[in-house]
């Protein structure tokens, strides 16, 4: 098709769409455009099926609502157009640029295609892989089954969309909104979604290995069947509530809430030993007396909460926030803290009771004897009489903390931070 021929149609289609004489709805279907230029143009509710649009300079083009089934798009210059409720099942996007441009509601899944050299069809994905999506607004898109490998999204708006069986593998996904998104089994290995809006989002099945999660928020987010422990999720906001985990975890839970609450008539106290809750909600749930030896609670949120007495010794606490949880008394021999938040937590002593319920006199330390600490928030934690007897402290931020009393006899505290702390009285024996 020469340029001549393909203006006049674009004119022609510019009379349709505003009802005027000689108008024609412009039918690209199956031709060869390659390297045209359509900047600007209004292809709005155009027929592009199978067109072959490589390398054609489409900036700011308006094509909503158009057919594009099948269309070849690859290394196409898109940014800033309009795609909104395009149809573009099974395009050909590899490489191309699509900065700032709308696909609200445009149907990227894959498409069958008659194949007029057999009686068959043949199922095409959507094939998008390198290209650039940086800004661009994808709410409430279809992109099932589509191949986004490697593709660049910073920024962009996908919130609703529908990505289930996605592949995003390598895929830069920086300070993007995915929220309420379904990423149903969708492969985001060595993705980087530092920043990155997944709250509400259904990750269940997903793949993250070697993905990257800093700072992103996937509060609320549906994570059944993902294992977070190949990816880094540092400073991520990741809650998964009890009911993502196994029946015998939630089971365990709600047995000991009974047991706390009839004082121990009924239920059951949680044995919860060696069992990995990374990232669990324990927001304000009483554990106290609990077996939680070996667990991995790892970025977990157990702020507020109670575990008085219990045993938390040789677990694995990184990034864990226990901001404001009475811990009085509990076992935290030989765990990894590296990293968790113990803003305002109690990790004193409790007054042990004999059989009449009347206080001994006796008080239960808590136990932090070799623990890590390391890069830790203590400010304004309550330390006093606690037992940190070679516990690595180092760059631990203890401001305004208490530890009178304390055991800090072979504790590391290089680089810790002890503004307004409360220290213990040194002894002699401190020196030996």
């Amino acid at each position: 098709m020469t340029p001549h021929e393909l203006v006049a149609i674009l004119d022609k289609h510019e009379r349709w769409l505003g009802n005027r004489n000689g108008g024609v709805r412009a039918n690209l279907a199956m031709i060869d455009l390659q390297g045209m230029h359509l900047a600007g143009c209004t292809l709005q509710s155009a027929k592009l099926s199978g067109a072959i649009l490589t390398a054609c300079d489409m900036t700011k083009a308006n094509l909503s609502y158009a057919d594009l089934f099948a269309a070849h798009l690859t290394k196409a210059e898109m940014s800033g157009c309009n795609f909104f409720r395009a149809d573009m099942r099974g395009a050909h996007m590899r490489g191309a640029r699509l900065k700032g441009a709308i696909l609200r509601e445009a149907d990227l899944r894959g498409g069958a295609l008659l194949d007029g050299r057999s009686s068959g069809t043949s199922v095409l994905k959507s094939d998008l892989g390198g290209a650039n999506f940086d800004d661009a607004l994808l709410s409430r898109a279809n992109l099932s089954g589509a191949d986004m490998s490697e593709v660049s999204m910073s920024g962009a708006d996908c919130q609703g969309a529908i990505m289930t069986g996605v592949n995003l593998s390598g895929a830069t996904l920086k300070n993007s909104n995915l929220a309420k998104a379904d990423l149903k089994g969708v492969n985001l290995s060595g993705a980087n979604l530092s920043g990155a809006i997944l709250r509400d989002c259904n990750l269940a099945g997903a793949i993250l290995a070697g993905a990257i999660l800093k700072n992103a928020d996937l509060l609320g987010a549906k994570l059944d069947g993902v294992d977070l422990s190949g990816a880094d999720c540092t400073g991520a906001n990741i809650a998964r509530g009890a009911e993502n985990f196994s029946l015998r975890i939630q089971r365990s839970l709600e047995g000991h809430y009974t047991w706390i609450n009839s004082n121990g008539a009924s239920g059951q106290r949680a044995d919860l030993q060696s069992e990995d809750l990374a990232h669990i909600d324990l927001s304000g749930v009483n554990l106290s007396g609990a077996n939680l030896k070996g667990i991995k609670l790892v970025g977990a949120n157990v702020s507020d909460a109670l575990l008085v007495m219990s045993d938390l010794s040789l677990a694995d606490l990184r990034e864990c926030n226990l901001a404001d949880a009475t811990l009085d008394g509990t076992n935290f021999r030989g765990s990894d803290l590296s990293g968790a938040r113990l803003d305002g937590a109690e990790l004193g002593s409790v007054d042990i009771k004999g059989p009449s319920g009347k206080p001994t006199g006796r008080m239960w330390p808590a136990n932090l004897t070799d623990t890590k600490l390391i890069g830790a928030s203590l400010k304004r934690t309550n330390l006093r009489g606690a037992n940190l007897t070679g516990a690595d402290l180092s760059y631990a931020d203890l401001t305004d903390a208490i530890l009178i009393d304390a055991n800090l006899k072979g504790a590391i505290l290089e680089g810790a931070i002890l503004d307004g702390a409360a220290m213990p009285v040194r002894s002699d024996d401190d020196d030996d």
